[in-house]
């Protein structure tokens, strides 16, 4: 159940064409250029929060938070922000060494488990309520 609260946005994963998953992370011809893992975020939700284009945040939600790079866009729409599929390289066991040099975080950090689509009754990986704050 989504709070009311103002300060909270929702949560959508997004793909890149060249990231696609997270094998693609693991080649370096692909893995070059600019940084990948940035939480999208509409211009005026930045400016109400004070947050610049390429500033470091906290994304929090229920079960967890993660510090990214916050890439201002009006290409979203405002209370949405967006986070990559298919990064947090960092973690134990991961056996991806070139993907390991550029890790980002993992979405899967701030998805919570007791939020489910109300329609079919699976577990809700668009839409977790989050709040995003300078570090």
């Amino acid at each position: 159940n989504q709070s009311d609260d103002s300060d909270e946005l929702l949560l959508i994963g997004r793909r890149h064409l060249r990231s696609n998953n997270s094998w693609l992370h693991n080649s370096k011809r692909l893995g070059g250029g600019s940084n990948k893992c940035t939480l999208l975020m509409n211009a005026e939700d930045a400016q109400a929060r004070g947050i610049d284009d390429k500033a470091m945040v906290q994304v929090s939600s229920r079960v967890g938070t993660v510090s990214v790079e916050v890439q201002v866009s009006d290409d979203m729409m405002a209370g949405v922000v967006s986070l990559p599929h298919g990064w947090g390289h960092h973690r134990e066991g991961v056996k991806l060494d070139i993907a390991a040099e550029n890790p980002g975080v993992s979405i899967n950090q701030l998805t919570d488990e007791e939020f489910l689509d109300p329609l079919t009754g699976n577990a809700g990986f668009s839409g977790v309520s989050v709040q995003v704050g300078l570090e």
